[in-house]
């Protein structure tokens, strides 16, 4: 073993604060990815594995979706993957006795930092009604619980069938082909709280839910805007993206409440130059509102229409539909309200304007910070409306770029998960299969919390992710959770879901992306899509964490044999032997994925077509680009109170908490603080170092309390203020949605600041 899991569960609650860093990356991160990943897998296994993460012949790094080009470094990975490969390949192990020791009572009081801490799972296990801990079971009889619930329901609409983006394009297409067989589009997944918004917005105005650039396409762009996102803490591979298109002259512009030390310069751990010197990304900073990302894009359409020559009028002529009522609204826009909305000054979006025009070829990345408020989806489609005003779709070096968060989060919807399904896409896949899918809209994210809280769902299976922390309204969403009458978890380790359960539980371990993966004596391998539809193969060469290990393909095949039994003609048991069987059954299924297996097999995998970017053809109800006319919304706050936006930790990815940093923002031991602009601290009377509850503010009325938070000056932009996910998703209500998407907006959330209950001792469980 490496090193022993910490016994002990690390206060959270009084970090030391220290100076804000103005550079990313090099030396300090270098450093600590190997202090991490030695101390869960030791020196050889560090080498061995870290060596293989997102190499052609190797495995796709569990963390972000960011893509690979075809030339590799030897160490193709950054800070936060090799933490993420060092949590999956490590050498701390959860076996029954650790079960026997710990009742779910206690695993409750625990930190996701401690329990993610304890290692990989080795034995299926099993929470029986009424009893008090996690008791070891085999698979025959996990599988015999899954089926009498299943078996049992009224409806097959009282199950719900969750992934996270982990989850591999086999595992993910026999999961969708399993619910629609049972009986149900109940398949909510982690995009329905991230991305949907952009998926919406795209789908109505491209006709294709999904980015339409390439990295060829970074690196010849003119002008790169990265709005609401935080590549440095996020998807750290983007910043060498970035700086090759500053070497080769692009300009950047950054619109976010808070300055991030990526976007100011990268220190390139894979030169010697970028360890030193380091390059300075933005060319122009945007310290913008929360919120108020819709009104900036809808003046600068105002001014670009009031710039004579500026708009491409042959290609909005040609390939677009609405522009004069589009153009109408965006001519009202008003310089007041969007310095309002904005926060910023005349001269900066007079610069920003001045660099749009100076650029033939633009590219808009965003991320969170566009796609969690309630009027997420306008904005997406105001961005759009940009983009097509100077044709900046379809062309080299431009267009739309939403960077998804998870490793396989856009594979999964391609692979059919989703709770909305094209009727295409189902004629497809029951012609293949012989099966007569269900029609009528299942439950996203949102409402199968709504669903488990109102009884009207009472199964609950879980393709990986950690769906309790991940979720609104921790108080709602536990509640609603412990309401079920079976929650299942398909999990490499430990997470706050295992502990919040239904009447009965189960927790089924699985292999992971560095795992070696043999069915049937021959070694098989998975499939990803990355974040800009490049599909590519995954092969892990470790030993199994435990011979007890399912992979998720088989784990699948297993539940649906269990379950359907003899009257389902889909051949589970071959799947489970040969994953090249279900990608055959996919090249029928998915348009895209013809001869799937032999195109898989080329090293790099293969890029699938996109109609806007490949043909300038736009395949939407009107056959053609749409551009739309929104009313502008942002957020307006009563007197006294800030807008909160709830964000990662540097030592963070999604809910995996890898550490109690964040070096960056100079936070350093701890996880309970907030951020807050020192002219706000100072207006509503808390003073740095001081401790406060967070109150949410919501229409219902209800109370939503956050308690003991240190209070941390911080350089956010006015009115605003930020803290860490999971542990402010308790502010977020349920109810508050974006508009279309129905994803939580988490980036906007009205709190007051009220003295702390606990003196700000609270342990951060």
């Amino acid at each position: 073993m490496a090193t022993k899991p910490p016994t002990g569960d690390p206060v959270q609650d009084a970090p030391q604060v220290e100076a804000v860093q103005h550079a990313a990356a090099g030396l300090p991160a270098v450093a600590h990815s190997l202090r991490i990943a030695q101390q869960q897998m030791g020196v050889r296994r560090t080498a061995r594995t870290l060596l293989k993460v997102n190499q052609k012949d190797g495995f796709d790094c569990p963390g972000c979706a960011w893509p690979e080009g075809d030339k590799r470094h030897t160490a193709e990975f950054c800070e936060n993957g090799a933490k993420a490969v060092a949590e999956e390949a490590t050498l701390r192990r959860v076996t029954p006795d650790f079960f026997a020791a710990h009742p779910v009572a206690d695993l409750a009081t625990r930190s996701g930092y401690w329990l993610g801490q304890q290692g990989r799972i080795t034995q299926p296990v099993y929470l029986p009604e009424g009893a008090d801990r996690y008791e070891p079971v085999t698979w025959e009889r996990a599988f015999e619980i899954l089926a009498e619930e299943l078996t049992a329901l009224a409806s097959p609409d009282e199950a719900l069938f969750y992934t996270s983006g982990r989850t591999s394009n086999e595992a993910a297409f026999l999961l969708q082909l399993f619910a629609r067989e049972f009986g149900t589009n109940n398949l909510p997944d982690c995009s329905n709280m991230c991305h949907e918004s952009s998926g919406s917005a795209l789908t109505e105005t491209i006709g294709v839910g999904k980015g339409s650039v390439s990295l060829e396409d970074l690196h010849q762009a003119d002008l790169i805007i990265v709005a609401g996102q935080n590549p440095g803490t996020n998807h750290p591979r983007m910043l060498s993206a970035l700086e090759q298109a500053k070497a080769a002259g692009a300009k950047i512009i950054s619109v976010n409440p808070l300055p991030e030390a990526g976007m100011e310069r990268f220190k390139n751990p894979q030169t010697a130059r970028g360890m030193v010197r380091g390059a300075a990304l933005n060319d122009l900073f945007l310290q913008i509102r929360i919120g108020g990302d819709q009104a900036l894009f809808r003046l600068l359409n105002k001014m670009i229409l009031e710039t004579e020559g500026a708009v491409d009028t042959a290609f909005v002529g040609e390939h677009t539909h609405g522009y004069e009522e589009f153009a109408e609204a965006a001519r009202a826009a008003d310089w007041a309200r969007t310095l309002t909305a904005t926060g910023l000054e005349r001269e900066d979006i007079e610069q920003a304007l001045a660099m749009v025009l100076a650029s033939k070829r633009t590219i808009v990345c965003w991320a969170m910070g566009l796609t969690q408020h309630k009027h997420s989806v306008p904005t997406i489609r105001e961005v759009v409306n940009f983009l097509l005003l100077r044709g900046n779709i379809g062309r080299p070096g431009a267009g739309v770029c939403p960077v998804r968060g998870h490793s396989n989060v856009q594979g999964d919807r391609t692979m059919g998960i989703f709770e909305r399904p094209s009727t295409a896409f189902l004629d497809a896949l029951d012609k293949e299969f012989g099966i007569t899918s269900p029609r009528h809209h299942g439950y996203d994210v949102v409402r199968s919390i709504q669903a488990l809280r109102d009884g009207d769902a009472k199964v609950f299976f879980a393709m990986g992710g950690n769906f309790v922390a991940a979720t609104p309204d921790t108080a709602v969403t536990e509640a609603a959770m412990r309401r079920a009458r079976l929650t299942v978890h398909v999990s490499t380790k430990l997470n706050r879901s295992h502990a919040v359960t239904g009447t009965r539980a189960l927790i089924l371990p699985t292999l992971g992306r560095t795992d070696k993966d043999v069915q049937a004596g021959t070694k098989q391998f998975v499939t990803v899509e990355d974040s800009m539809g490049l599909v590519h193969s995954s092969r892990g060469n470790l030993a199994p964490a435990s011979p007890h290990l399912l992979s998720e393909p088989a784990i699948v095949a297993r539940l649906a044999r269990a379950v359907l039994g003899p009257r389902s003609t889909t051949p589970w048991e071959e799947f489970e032997k040969d994953y090249g069987t279900i990608r055959d059954r996919v090249s029928r299924v998915v348009p895209g994925f013809e001869d799937f297996n032999a195109r898989v097999a080329r090293p790099g995998g293969f890029s699938l077509p996109h109609a806007p970017r490949d043909e300038r053809r736009f395949p939407t109800a009107t056959g053609k680009a749409n551009f739309t006319a929104a009313p502008v919304e942002y957020p307006e706050l009563p007197a006294g109170r800030l807008l909160l936006q709830t964000l990662r930790s540097h030592d963070q990815y999604n809910t995996t908490i890898y550490g109690l940093d964040d070096r960056y923002r100079g936070i350093r031991g701890g996880r309970r603080v907030v951020m807050v602009n020192p002219e706000d601290a100072h207006a509503l009377g808390l003073p740095d170092g001081s401790y406060t509850d967070l109150v949410g503010e919501w229409k219902d009325g209800v109370e939503r309390r956050a308690p003991g938070f240190r209070v941390v000056h911080y350089p956010t932009a006015r009115g605003c203020a930020a803290a860490y996910y999971p542990e402010t998703n308790v502010l977020v209500p349920l109810d508050s949605t974006a508009d279309t998407s129905n994803t939580p907006a988490s980036k906007s959330v009205v709190v007051r600041f009220e003295k702390a209950r606990n003196d700000g001792r609270d342990t951060g469980h």
